[in-house]
């Protein structure tokens, strides 16, 4: 995604560069004028707004600024890359390329008109649907930790979602401060009894106002996604790496992959006793199944 998003922007800038150039060439006007020119064009000042927005984004995304962003802010400029397609979409069909002819014209707008609806039923429609046919509300929320919390949601028919262990859903809680905002969250246990578990460390403000969360809270999950599942063993003996609040995923893989004593090892790394989230269920599972686990403690070496 990073590396498509480089090539985007350099392709978009070529482009408005050789198009400056070209008009200014055949108009014999010097680069402003043939500027100004081309942007009492409507169509062509909405391209070079949608431009704009995308060089936010993509300047909000490089990593040394992201690290001084709240994640709000971020999600809100990168939501901005939706309308740069729309405000870029008009002023390709004002171009010779495309609105030559009339097919090509169709064609082209029929691809863009795909997209958008792909857009609203995969983000609205199908996590509307699925809040009216499971009824997800938050059940409860139990401390874990410094800063750390699990979330129970439940609803009815959760097994139809065929969620497995190490996947992840996009959830959104319908309460003030919250429901604007759709954050990945892995399971940290398996579906039962028409339960789902989170466990949500606090990193910014809207995870801080996750362990606020009173039970009866709607809830809107989108999902699930990822490929990290027991289908991706290749072998009989298992090695989990888990860093920090990381360890959710792989807790409920703990618990489920299949195997024997000393099949499943999992490593997991903290900077101190007190950073280690779900310690308990931790050992309690390694006891049960004879599984491996490891803690590494400490702080890391480029610290």
């Amino acid at each position: 995604h990073a590396l498509g998003g480089r090539y985007v922007l350099g392709l978009i800038a070529a482009h408005g560069v050789l198009a400056l150039c070209g008009h200014a060439v055949h108009t014999h006007a010097d680069l402003f004028t043939a500027a100004g020119d081309l942007l009492s064009y409507g169509a062509i000042a909405a391209a070079t707004a949608g431009t704009a927005l995308l060089v936010a984004v993509g300047i909000t995304s490089a990593r040394s600024v992201r690290r001084r962003l709240r994640h709000e802010t971020w999600r809100a400029v990168h939501l901005g890359a939706l309308l740069a397609a729309a405000l870029g979409f008009v002023h390709q069909l004002a171009g010779p390329d495309i609105a030559g002819g009339l097919l090509t014209r169709w064609l082209w707008s029929l691809a863009h008109a795909l997209v958008a609806v792909l857009l609203v039923w995969y983000r609205i429609v199908v996590p509307v649907r699925a809040a009216l046919r499971h009824d997800l509300r938050v059940a409860e929320v139990r401390d874990e930790g410094p800063g750390v919390v699990s979330v129970l949601i439940r609803g009815r028919g959760v097994d139809h979602l065929r969620a497995e262990p190490g996947q992840f859903f996009r959830w959104r809680f319908l309460r003030r401060g919250l429901w604007a905002t759709a954050l990945p969250f892995s399971l940290s246990a398996p579906v039962r009894d028409d339960t789902l578990r989170i466990t949500v460390k606090a990193l910014g403000d809207h995870t801080r106002r996750v362990r606020r969360l009173r039970p009866g809270t709607s809830v809107l999950a989108t999902g699930p996604f990822g490929a990290l599942t027991a289908h991706r063993r290749t072998r009989r003996k298992v090695l989990l790496l888990a860093g920090g609040v990381g360890i959710t995923p792989l807790r409920a893989l703990f618990e489920t992959l299949p195997g024997g004593p000393g099949d499943v090892t999992l490593l997991y790394r903290a900077p101190d006793a007190a950073s280690v989230v779900l310690r308990e269920e931790l050992e309690a599972i390694a006891r049960e199944r004879r599984a491996a686990l490891h803690f590494l403690l400490g702080p890391s070496d480029g610290s």
